[in-house]
């Protein structure tokens, strides 16, 4: 058990302490989201491939809704920690439990049925449809396990216990490799089995959080099936959480409009995607480990009214994310052919690949910053600005530059509408040191 408290101390120091465990828990994450597409590339062919790439944004967006209500328990996690609050705690768990009862059951019946009109939407081509709308159905009966799973990392990673989540994605990327291997390598279950490989492992990582919390944190009282629910907590979950969820909805829901682009250039175009995306996840796991770090920080210094802490914190962290990123970014994109290498051997679906990771990857450092510095503000339950400024930079910008792309260029090339709207999203971002609140938190800094 490692519990940091980041309102005190060198702050970059305890910034890696806890971003370092997030930073390999991603590395196992992305491991676990790219054993399908390894496995399914090299014992399968580019439909399958397509059809695991394609599914994954109906499925984020059934998904993350009620993985932002994960992320309000974790902000609110990290506050009540710094204002020394236990018992609040136990209540806030608590209610995390039988909030995620609510939410996770529906999903799991209701789900399949909107994911299949989703990908209908996107204009899945027919050679992948089937493929791709099994993987829905199979995977969302793991919304439970995947739901409980981040609600629990996120309640430890608000009492400043990054290292748990790590020993979580570990249990789950270990059962997930096996049984890729046993469904799809051996038993030749195609895209099935892949998906009911990751619905087993999520649900074994929930059950193996659970045991976890319940011994190394008993204080919680963590409970495996609902006891009580506040309706106070509720709110504030809801408060915070909604936004984020809602933002993330409306996000997806512009990346199915970018994937039906992609969709509506074939199925070696969409394979290529698709491991182009997977190398442009693995490059930039700092961004989600220091924003993650980010998020508790401004919680946890905001509980304790430590603004000289927010001050310092609120340059340093997205300033530190770049650099990193920035320095994967240049070592990716330099060696991406042998890393791609490893997720299909056949050449066009190589080739966009490799196009996509050169025109992505070296704008990487700018998402960076605009992402630690939306977690930054989102950690205080400030979530106003961040929403305004994600959803500009997707419907504003993103979106209509890939259009523009594939009218007036060439539908190949339309990753480079990622690209436009990092730098984007930054330049919007970089305002919140002129706003009123920045100004409050200097002033409040330099009176402590």
């Amino acid at each position: 058990m490692r519990q940091i408290d980041m309102t005190y101390g060198p702050i970059m120091k305890k910034m890696l302490l806890f971003a370092i465990p997030i930073c390999a828990g991603n590395l196992l994450q992305q491991l676990y989201n790219t054993v399908d597409t390894l496995v399914i590339g090299n014992f399968c062919g580019s439909s399958s491939l397509a059809a695991v790439g394609t599914s994954a944004q109906p499925v984020e967006i059934l998904l993350c809704i009620f993985l932002g209500l994960g992320t309000g328990v974790s902000i609110l996690a990290s506050q009540y920690v710094g204002r020394n609050d236990p018992e609040t705690l136990i209540e806030l768990t608590a209610t995390s439990v039988s909030f995620l009862y609510i939410c996770a059951i529906p999903l799991s019946f209701l789900g399949p049925a909107i994911g299949s009109a989703v990908l209908g939407f996107m204009q899945v081509p027919a050679d992948t449809w089937d493929f791709a709308d099994a993987y829905i159905r199979i995977v969302l009966w793991g919304s439970l396990g995947n739901m409980g799973y981040n609600m629990n990392a996120g309640i430890l990673r608000g009492l400043g216990d990054s290292r748990a989540s790590l020993l979580f994605l570990f249990v789950a990327c270990l059962v997930n490799i096996v049984l890729d291997l046993v469904f799809v390598a051996g038993f030749g279950m195609d895209v099935p089995g892949a998906a009911m490989a990751t619905a087993i492992a999520m649900y074994c990582s929930w059950i193996f959080s659970i045991l976890y919390i319940k011994r190394a944190y008993p204080q919680l009282k963590l409970t495996f099936f609902p006891r009580r629910l506040k309706g106070r907590l509720v709110k504030e979950i809801l408060r915070i959480g909604l936004p984020l969820g809602l933002n993330s909805s409306i996000y997806s829901i512009g990346h199915i409009l970018l994937q039906s682009l992609v969709n509506l250039q074939g199925s070696v175009f969409m394979a290529g995607w698709a491991v182009g995306t997977r190398i442009n996840n693995i490059a930039n796991m700092a961004i989600t480990s220091f924003s993650s770090a980010a998020t508790t920080f401004s919680g946890q210094n905001l509980g304790a009214e430590n603004y000289a802490y927010l001050k310092k914190g609120g340059i340093r962290i997205p300033l530190f994310s770049a650099l990193v990123t920035a320095a994967a970014g240049c070592l990716m994109v330099l060696n991406c052919r042998p890393v791609i290498g490893f997720f299909t051997q056949e050449a066009a679906v190589a080739d966009i690949a490799v196009r996509y990771v050169s025109i992505v990857l070296p704008f990487a450092w700018c998402y960076a910053v605009l992402n630690c510095i939306i977690c930054f503000i989102n950690g205080m339950g400030q979530v106003r600005f961040p929403t305004i400024v994600n959803i500009l930079m997707l419907w504003a910008v993103r979106i209509p530059a890939a259009y523009l792309i594939a009218r007036f260029v060439d539908g190949g090339y339309i990753m480079a509408s990622m690209s436009i709207s990092f730098v984007f999203g930054m330049s919007c971002m970089l305002t919140y040191y002129l706003s009123r609140q920045w100004k409050d938190i200097c002033r409040r800094a330099a009176l402590s």
